[in-house]
C-alpha cells in the first residue's frame, strides 16, 4: 500500500499536509493545481482520494508559475481564482500539456485559452465532472507513454532481427572460412620442425580462436532449430484453441 502526500506552494507560505493512504499511482502521474484559492485546491485533492488511481500533487499560487515546474507535470488544473492569469498563460502555452480550467462561465478567458485547455464549469457537480475529466486525461497520458516505450523496443528489436537475421545467411560462407582456416593451421602445426616458436605459438593461437568462432556458429544453427521449433508448436497450439472455439 503506497502513500499520498501533496505539497503546497503559494501566496508566500507553505505547509505538508498529512500523508493519505490511497489504492495506488501510476509511475509518472502528477497534477499541478494553480489557484490563489487554497479551499479549490483542497477540495480537488480530499476528492480524488477515493479514485482507484491517485497521482502525485503539487499546489502552486498563480504568482510562484514557473515553465519549468508546468513541463513536469502530465496535467494542470487552473482554479476559478488565479490572479496572475496572463503570465501562468503564457506559461502554459510554453509547456504544452494539457490543461483543465475550472471557473465560473461568465470569467472563463475562452480567447485566452482556446485550444490550449478543456473546461469546466464552475456549478453544481463541478467535481465530479473535473475528477472524471482529469482521470481519463492521465489514463491517456499513460496509454501515450507506454506506446512509446513499446516503439522503442520494438526498434531495437528489429535491429536485432536484421543482425540475426544476416548472421544466419552468412553463417556457411563463414563456417566455409573458418573450415579452411583450421585445416591449414592443423596441416602446419603437424610439421613443428618447419616453424619457429614464435611462428607456432602464433598458428597454435589462430586455431584455438576459430575452433571457438566454430562453435559460436554452431550455436546459432541450433538456435535456429529451437527457434523453429518453438514457432511450430506455437502455430500447432493456437489452430488447436482456434478449432476448440470454433466447435463450441
Amino acid at each position: 500500500m503506497s502513500e499520498q502526500s501533496t505539497s503546497r506552494t503559494g501566496n508566500g507560505s507553505s505547509e505538508q499536509e498529512q500523508p493519505r493512504a490511497v489504492s495506488g499511482r501510476r509511475a509518472g502521474d502528477s497534477v499541478l493545481i494553480i489557484s490563489d484559492d487554497a479551499e479549490f485546491a483542497r477540495i480537488v485533492v480530499a476528492r480524488w482520494q477515493s479514485q482507484r488511481i491517485v497521482p502525485a500533487f503539487t499546489l502552486m499560487g498563480s504568482d510562484l508559475y514557473s515553465s519549468a515546474v508546468l513541463a513536469s507535470h502530465t496535467l494542470t488544473i487552473l482554479g476559478p481564482r488565479v490572479n496572475h492569469l496572463p503570465k501562468v498563460l503564457k506559461a502554459i502555452e510554453a509547456a504544452g500539456d494539457a490543461v483543465i480550467c475550472v471557473a465560473p462561465e461568465q470569467s472563463i478567458p475562452m480567447r485566452e485559452l482556446r485550444g490550449m485547455a478543456m473546461f469546466i464549469r464552475h456549478t453544481d457537480g463541478w467535481l465530479e465532472d473535473l475528477i472524471q475529466l482529469a482521470s481519463e486525461v492521465l489514463r491517456r497520458s499513460d496509454a501515450g507513454a507506454r506506446m512509446r516505450l513499446a516503439e522503442l523496443a520494438l526498434a531495437a528489436s528489429q535491429r536485432h532481427a536484421i543482425l540475426g537475421r544476416y548472421l544466419l545467411e552468412m553463417r556457411h560462407t563463414l563456417n566455409n572460412c573458418l573450415t579452411s582456416v583450421l585445416g591449414n593451421a592443423e596441416l602446419l602445426l603437424l610439421e613443428p620442425g618447419r616453424l619457429a616458436a614464435d611462428t607456432r605459438e602464433q598458428i597454435e593461437t589462430m586455431h584455438t580462436m576459430a575452433l571457438r568462432i566454430h562453435e559460436i556458429f554452431q550455436r546459432f544453427s541450433s538456435l535456429e532449430t529451437e527457434m523453429q521449433f518453438a514457432e511450430r508448436k506455437s502455430q500447432t497450439e493456437t489452430e488447436r484453441q482456434s478449432q476448440v472455439v470454433a466447435a463450441s
